[in-house]
C-alpha cells in the first residue's frame, strides 16, 4: 500500500513537471520573439525595451564602428534616423548551454535619414545570456550589406 502511494505520488510529480516544461516556450522561440521585439522597437523608438534587452556592459559593432550600451540607447531613442519598418528573416538560434545562445539572421530596416530615404539590410550576430533579468544581449555585430 505504502509503495503504491509513493509510486502514485512520483507519477503525479513527474507528470506535473513534464506538463510544466511543455508550457514554457523553447529557448529558440523565446529568443526569436525577443529579436522580433528588437525590430519593432526600432520603429517605435522603444527605449524601455532596449534598456531591458541590452545587458549593462553591452557592446555593438557595425562594420568598423564600436558602440556601447549608452550610445545604442541614445541612437534608438533620439537619433536622427527615423525607422518606418523593420523585420527579421532567416533567424537561427545556436544554443551553448542553458544560459548562452547566439542568434544569426538578416535585419531589413526602412526609414529616412539625413540623406533621405534608406533601405538597409544587415547580416547580424547577437549573443544572448540568460541571467536574473532574463535574456539580455551582451554583444551584437551587424554587417551593413552594400547596395
Amino acid at each position: 500500500m505504502r509503495r503504491t502511494l509513493i509510486l502514485s505520488a512520483l507519477v503525479v510529480a513527474l507528470s506535473t513537471s513534464v506538463l510544466g516544461a511543455q508550457k514554457q516556450p523553447s529557448v529558440s522561440a523565446e529568443l526569436t520573439s525577443l529579436e522580433n521585439q528588437w525590430a519593432s522597437g526600432l520603429v517605435k523608438r522603444d527605449r524601455a525595451l532596449f534598456e531591458r534587452l541590452l545587458a549593462p556592459r553591452f557592446v555593438y559593432t557595425e562594420n568598423d564602428k564600436l558602440s556601447r550600451r549608452a550610445d545604442v540607447l541614445h541612437e534608438v531613442a533620439e537619433g536622427t534616423d527615423t525607422t518606418t519598418a523593420a523585420h527579421n528573416e532567416g533567424m537561427e538560434v545556436h544554443q551553448f548551454g542553458p544560459t548562452t545562445s547566439v542568434v544569426t539572421g538578416w535585419l531589413t530596416v526602412r526609414g529616412r535619414g539625413k540623406g533621405g530615404p534608406f533601405l538597409h539590410r544587415y547580416r547580424f550576430t547577437d549573443t544572448w545570456v540568460k541571467g536574473s533579468a532574463g535574456w539580455q544581449i551582451v554583444a551584437a555585430q551587424d554587417y551593413l550589406v552594400p547596395q
